[in-house]
């Protein structure tokens, strides 16, 4: 898994997990189709809809990370 950095648990996270759709940050030069392969390598499931947007800069921050959702089909 070199591509997903770490999950994200928030409330609305938590609540996405009870309808298989989980939220992660994933390094910055990921495409789509890599984070796709990397869920569905590690996780054994079949990615059926990805939602993906970068988060905005926060001053001097040169590191842009990807959040991530999938929703997978068990």
């Amino acid at each position: 898994m070199n591509g997903i950095k770490y999950a994200v648990f928030t409330d609305k996270s938590i609540r996405l997990l009870g309808k298989n759709q989980y939220t992660s940050n994933v390094e910055s030069g990921s495409t789509r189709t890599e984070i796709k392969h990397w869920v569905e390598r590690f996780f054994s499931v079949k990615v059926i809809a990805m939602n993906s947007h970068r988060l905005p800069r926060k001053g001097r921050r040169w590191d842009l990370l990807w959040d991530i959702q999938c929703i997978t089909d068990v």
